[in-house]
């Protein structure tokens, strides 16, 4: 993008560009969708509280098929070769968990099918969510309006009865930390877990740094303060950090600074001993879920917190 446009866009849309640039794209805007790596899915449709419409996808783990995966191979990402990992022959078993995934603020829902496929194939249900503004969902993004949309997708999962049982993950990548982050501190005793990739400690201490922008951070309108947040997630959630250590957009700082505030929280009490930092040498903004050991530490994680007790 040009520099007349970048300020033509700023000076039409305000602040909610810098936070929420996606959505402020021109239509129609391109949504892959999960068949294109053979994932059955749902066009999910969900009304917000303010009656918002937002289009999602929902992925049942039980619907799929190992052999039409297969078959779409060559339009997923290389795999890790370092990864011991075996693809399942079959889905013939029970889902161990239902993920809600959160997407950072220059992506749409359709960009998670990667890191979704994954998850379907470690026995997951995934719901995709689309914020309002993005992708083909109604409406114009703000911080409020996205808690709302968090909410009703946390709302499905608990309306739905062969759903609810289960334990339901957040998993939110950039923005979508802070996304996650909020709706824990608002549910705390309805999340069973929080998976945090590349996240920051608030809007306004992200900005400080930017050059001249980061003049008037203070003044920012759009703040999703996960520092202030983190501490109400309860110590006996279990949190999984994610953080490329190259990250251009987000500077490592603030997943460490997030870090130190999770295992804090809890004033004193004893935390569930399944919290995780995982760092990635080479990771950077958007890539950190292509480095080498990005899946098997997810796969470690996550069967520590899905085991029987």
């Amino acid at each position: 993008m040009s520099t007349g446009a970048f300020l033509y866009a700023l000076l039409r849309y305000g602040q909610k560009y810098l936070v929420y640039p996606s959505a402020f794209e021109d239509s129609p805007r391109d949504v892959s969708k999960p068949s294109e790596l053979g994932l059955e899915y749902s066009d999910l449709q969900l009304t917000t509280s303010d009656r918002v419409h937002l289009h999602c996808y929902f992925i049942y783990q039980a619907a799929q098929s190992a052999t039409r995966i297969r078959a779409h191979e060559q339009n997923d990402f290389p795999r890790d070769k370092t990864s011991s990992f075996a693809d399942p022959s079959d889905y013939n078993d029970p889902a161990l968990a239902n993920v809600i995934m959160f997407h950072g603020n220059g992506m749409n829902y359709g960009d998670l099918m990667y890191a979704a496929k994954r998850l379907v194939m470690r026995r997951c249900n995934v719901l995709l969510l689309s914020y309002r503004g993005y992708g083909t969902s109604e409406g114009t993004p703000s911080e409020r309006g996205l808690r709302l949309d968090a909410q009703a997708a946390l709302n499905h999962i608990r309306s739905t009865a062969e759903l609810a049982p289960l334990p339901t993950i957040l998993f939110g990548t950039s923005l979508g930390g802070a996304v996650a982050i909020d709706l824990a501190s608002r549910n705390p005793t309805t999340i069973s877990a929080l998976i945090l990739e590349n996240t920051f400690l608030s809007v306004p201490r992200l900005v400080r740094d930017w050059p001249l922008i980061g003049y008037f951070s203070f003044i920012s309108t759009q703040r999703w303060n996960s520092a202030s947040k983190l501490p109400s997630i309860p110590p006996t959630t279990p949190l999984l950090f994610l953080s490329g250590a190259a990250d251009e957009v987000v500077p490592k700082k603030h997943m460490h600074g997030l870090w130190d505030i999770a295992q804090k929280r809890g004033g004193g009490k004893e935390l569930s001993g399944l919290d995780r930092f995982e760092s990635f040498e080479r990771g950077t903004h958007a890539d950190t879920f292509l480095c080498p050991g990005y899946w098997d530490k997810i796969d470690s994680w996550l069967t520590s917190i899905t085991a029987p007790s």
